[in-house]
């Protein structure tokens, strides 16, 4: 596809089935066709020319569907407002969000009123995997009941993915920023392995799916850091500022991998 439109032989060779196409330019010419009228009507037009029995069968149902859209009630303004939302994340998102909310607000009351591990902060601790817990929710096949039309549109790759990553960091991280605050807790101290966590989580999610890669990280997680901290209630090497080079090190490293399986996520089974 050329910059700004599709070539006569992509518009064609989608007409007729796309067959002849690279799986890339299958996936590429759909998401130009969401965005450019000029395009869509060129595939209309070539579908009418060069294949008859399509366009035969898109008069039928437009046919027995136009008197029905005629009687149909519009969109309430309100969900229209909420549309841009829903390109962000899923309703299924809300409650997990609201968990990783209020698991934050009770590890930092804890903090604050000096009930929890001794020198260990439960924030910092938690502060990795809270996101995780996010993103895995809105990639879970169990929760969302739209998943395999979300998974199978055009946009479903690497774009939406980092999508809903955002809108998960959007909520978590300002609220992290608070408790580490609060708690007396640098700021690179946290929000490295919280981004080192995510970013592998989604390198590692386009190998095996996003929701176990999440559940297998969290696992590790509380039994390499949570787990031994809590025991010894000292701040393990993992969460003391001498580690965060090496934090630094796996969040370029997970976005690197991110970038060169960029492909990967288009794929129904990094949505797992």
């Amino acid at each position: 596809m050329s910059m700004e439109h599709a070539s006569m032989r992509i518009i064609e060779g989608y007409a007729h089935g796309g067959t002849d196409l690279a799986a890339d330019e299958v996936w590429a010419v759909e998401a130009h066709l969401e965005a450019c009228r000029v395009c869509r009507d060129r595939l209309s037009a070539a579908v009418g020319a060069g294949v008859p029995a399509v366009a035969s069968l898109v008069d039928t149902v437009w046919s027995g569907l136009e008197p029905q859209l005629a009687v149909t009630a519009t969109m309430p303004r309100g969900r229209r407002w909420s549309a841009p939302l829903s390109r962000w994340m899923t309703p299924t998102m809300v409650p997990w969000l609201a968990m990783v909310v209020g698991v934050t607000l009770l590890a930092l009351l804890l903090d604050l009123s000096d009930t929890g591990s001794g020198e260990v902060s439960l924030v910092l601790l938690l502060a990795p995997v809270l996101p995780v817990l996010g993103v895995a929710a809105s990639w879970s096949r169990g929760l969302d009941p739209a998943y395999e039309l979300t998974a199978s549109v055009p946009r479903a790759g690497l774009y939406l993915v980092l999508r809903r990553t955002a809108s998960v960091l959007g909520v978590v991280v300002p609220l992290l920023l608070v408790g580490g605050w609060a708690t007396g807790v640098m700021v690179a101290q946290w929000l490295l392995p919280c981004l080192a966590f995510t970013s592998t989580t989604l390198a590692l999610g386009g190998v095996v799916g996003v929701t176990r890669a999440a559940v297998v990280l969290s696992a590790v997680w509380a039994c390499v850091v949570v787990a031994p901290t809590l025991a010894t209630s000292r701040t393990t090497f993992a969460l003391q500022t001498g580690g965060l080079p090496t934090w630094g090190l796996i969040l370029a490293i997970g976005i690197g991998v991110v970038i060169a399986r960029r492909g990967a996520y288009t794929v129904l089974g990094a949505h797992r």
